[in-house]
């Protein structure tokens, strides 16, 4: 599936102000990208390119003088497919790590009895999820809390995975947060935004990605940005300003097409 994106955020001040160093995390890892570009307001005065410690792209800015205005377009068009197997085994301690609510742990013990092999259990979880959830799209903040979710059966994209994420990790399989876009419009007027989902280790597969928020295994219908084992590690744009008494804007435009 070829996907052509264009995103847009755009930071306004009350005044000017100083730029701290910017990292961004919006170009797709682990297939083809037929062509990428950042176009940014201030031009930044460095730039360097570089994997983040969980192996994907980050690109960090820096800036000179002040401005009243940050603006950041990433483009590019990709080539989605069924991932080749990881051949290589990651430091798997950080994606197990966390503590893990007593009823979250309950409730992964419970469907886990219920289920045979692990993929099947990872299906019947992103099924479970997807049947007993209210999803509702909540465009900027952190991700509830696994057990918050899993109480209220209600959540965005990134409350799911991270419910997903404990569930998994309380039964010793290693999971991750994965940002990134997906080929359905999220909205009846086609309006998009970033989406989020999990991926789990599977010994001889590697990390393979499910999406709760739509009941199904990631094929090749999602493009990753970028991977963590947590939220904050998938930023897509991660920095800060100087500025006394100065307050910021945000606004961000996505545009999506596949073929």
């Amino acid at each position: 599936m070829r996907f052509t994106v264009r995103h847009e955020t755009l930071y306004r001040y009350s005044a000017p102000v100083r730029l701290g160093d910017q990292i961004l995390r919006l170009k797709p890892y682990g297939m083809t990208a037929l062509n990428h570009r950042y176009d940014i307001t201030p031009t930044p005065s460095w730039r360097e390119d570089r994997l983040s410690p969980f192996g994907t792209s980050e690109t960090r800015v820096g800036f000179a003088g002040e401005t009243d205005v940050l603006r950041i377009v990433s483009q590019f068009t990709c080539e989605t497919g069924v991932q080749p197997s990881a051949s290589k085994l990651p430091d798997l301690p950080p994606y197990l790590n966390g503590n893990i609510d007593e009823t979250v742990a309950q409730f992964a013990r419970d469907l886990r009895a219920e289920a045979g092999t692990v993929p099947e259990f990872l299906l019947s979880l992103t099924e479970t999820l997807y049947r007993r959830t209210h999803r509702h799209i909540r465009p900027t903040g952190y991700a509830q809390t696994a057990e918050e979710t899993l109480r209220t059966g209600a959540g965005a994209c990134r409350d799911l995975a991270v419910l997903f994420i404990a569930v998994c990790r309380s039964l010793g399989i290693p999971a991750r947060f994965v940002s990134g876009y997906q080929a359905k419009a999220e909205t009846p007027d086609g309006k998009r935004h970033l989406h989020a989902w999990p991926e789990v280790w599977l010994s001889g597969v590697g990390w393979q990605g499910y999406d709760p928020t739509h009941g199904v295994a990631v094929t090749d219908g999602h493009v990753a940005l970028s991977a963590a084992p947590d939220q904050m590690g998938t930023m897509p744009i991660e920095g800060g300003f100087w500025g006394d008494g100065v307050s910021s804007e945000l606004s961000f435009g996505l545009e999506i097409e596949v073929g």
